[in-house]
């Protein structure tokens, strides 16, 4: 039994059916995310009453090997909460991601800007 033209079927129904296949690199929301060589826990905003609960994300497809998911947070905009999305991230030697919060005090809701800190 010749094994040649099983061989050759398997390869062509295998390109055909992986030339879909798209890998494109992940892009970056390019608003309202702060990671970028800002000072962490900056004041971002103030708030009269606290931000709501925080929304369930659907996080998409990793885009490449150890990068670190940043999860959304309320941020503060126009007078509102206003729900950033999280992303994607390549991670920094050296640092971990502090995230976004709401601090409460002197009966106001304070937001403190997120970022990379050092360990």
């Amino acid at each position: 039994m010749n094994t040649t033209p099983l061989k050759l079927a398997l390869l062509a129904f295998t390109a055909t059916t992986l030339s879909a296949c798209v890998v494109a690199p992940y892009p970056g929301y390019g608003y309202g995310y702060r990671d970028r060589d800002r000072d962490y826990d900056q004041s971002l905003g103030d708030a009269d009453g606290p931000p709501p609960p925080p929304q369930v994300e659907v996080m998409p497809v990793i885009p490449f090997a150890g990068a670190v998911w940043l999860g959304g947070y309320w941020g503060w905009s126009g007078g509102r909460h206003a729900w950033v999305g999280g992303r994607w991230a390549a991670p920094r030697v050296g640092f971990v991601w502090g995230a976004p919060r709401w601090v409460a005090g002197g009966g106001r809701w304070h937001l403190r800007g997120g970022g990379w800190v050092k360990r």
